[in-house]
């Protein structure tokens, strides 16, 4: 096996620990249930059938699985052509693919996607979301910190 796909495992982390925490809450609350943990953050059990913040609902499911194919295939092409000194760059990646595996897993087994974490402030809520679209979320971040220390070394041009 190639070292580059040693990255593969953080993907795989991502994978297991969200499907994990999706049954645990699966098999914890019924549908809409929601149990308060702080003053700031409860556990609900949500099925969002859109993307990130139930956004597209109306979008077929078979969009989302094509997307996350393609998008899970090019991370493996790029991770195959990685060089060392990427880190930031590998770590964003392998977080995304998990997580949108992860998505798409719940999207074939469920028909939706399971959401369980709510911060809210008073009565404003923050979309609620799981460990995959968390992951998707730090990997983005990820990406652009790389892209940004690489402007700034000179390595873009704007």
């Amino acid at each position: 096996m190639h070292t580059n796909f040693r990255w593969l495992i953080l993907s795989i982390i991502t994978l297991v620990l969200d499907q994990l925490s999706k049954f645990w809450v699966e098999a914890r609350l019924p549908h809409y249930g929601s149990e308060p943990i702080m003053p700031f953050f409860n556990l609900v059990h949500l099925q969002n059938t859109g993307a990130a913040f139930s956004m597209f609902r109306e979008a077929p499911k078979l969009m989302f699985i094509g997307l996350a194919t393609i998008v899970s295939l090019g991370i493996l092409s790029w991770l195959n052509k990685h060089r060392q000194g990427e880190t930031f760059t590998a770590v964003g990646l392998c977080l995304i693919m998990g997580g949108a595996i992860g998505n798409v897993i719940d999207r074939i087994r469920l028909g939706h996607v399971t959401d369980f974490v709510d911060f809210y402030v008073g009565n404003w809520h923050f979309a609620a979301f799981n460990v995959a679209d968390a992951a998707i979320s730090v990997g983005a971040a990820l990406l652009i910190l790389d892209m940004l220390l690489e402007w700034k070394r000179g390595g873009i041009k704007a």
